[in-house]
């Protein structure tokens, strides 16, 4: 069984470490990680180390780090633009891509979106995401911890960010995803549209910037499903997997 993984700061630079604050705390009092056994520490950004309870109490561990290690980042990054959709639609999508791989997530405020990221609530939503994939980040035992856009953005926006290798999902694309050339280096741009589709002036938009239309197949996936599901034909593709 894989150890479980806490995300902190930094790593330390020595051999003792006290995990405290709220990742102690789920350790010593969720997780009940007791002397003796082992965990690894991450600090997102590609750094690890591995390390023995030396004690718990009820709010940290003392900690003894036994080796280090460091994973380099992929290449190509996999962004992803996703169009922010209603209810809890949000945070599944953002959790099952995180798990997948993705390194960087933008909210798209796509012209279909039902729900509206605006002043103190988009905060908030924005946040929601951002936690959202801290924790799966965990789950997955992952090193990298991906990035959430600080805000949603606009599809002028988004276009003016169009890459060499920009994707956009879309159900009546002739080019499948496992057939277009994919870069070797820098962002690989998949976007996703809402529930209910990209808009045809979205779609000019985005190809006039330069991206691809390409399909996954004939079905037609859910907005929090669609990312999830693109993410892995691309994984294979790229041998992550």
């Amino acid at each position: 069984m894989s150890l479980p993984l806490f995300l902190v700061d930094a790593l330390p630079a020595g051999g003792a470490y006290q995990l405290d604050g709220p990742e102690g705390h789920h350790a010593a009092a969720v997780q009940r990680l007791r002397p003796g056994e082992s965990l690894l520490l991450g600090d997102g950004k590609g750094s690890t180390a591995t390390a023995v309870v030396e004690a718990a109490g009820r709010s940290g561990l003392t900690l003894t780090i036994t080796s280090r290690g460091y994973a380099e980042p992929h290449a190509p990054r996999l962004v992803v633009a996703q169009a922010i959709p209603k209810g809890d639609r949000g945070e599944l999508a953002v959790q099952a891509m995180t798990e997948v791989g993705v390194d960087e997530i933008v909210p798209w405020s796509a012209a279909r979106s039902v729900a509206v990221w605006r002043g103190e609530r988009g905060a908030r939503s924005r946040d929601r995401w951002a936690v959202t994939a801290r924790e799966a980040t965990k789950q997955a035992r992952r090193p990298w911890l991906p990035e959430v856009a600080p805000a949603a953005v606009t599809t002028a926006e988004l276009a003016r960010r169009a890459t060499s290798a920009m994707f956009v999902l879309h159900e009546e694309a002739t080019e499948a995803l496992t057939a277009v050339d994919l870069p070797a280096g820098g962002d690989l741009l998949l976007v996703v549209g809402p529930e209910g589709g990209i808009a045809d002036e979205e779609l000019v938009a985005l190809t006039g910037a330069g991206a691809k239309p390409v399909r996954l197949g004939p079905e037609v996936l859910r907005t929090s499903t669609a990312g999830l599901a693109a993410l892995c034909v691309l994984a294979a593709r790229l041998g992550r997997w």
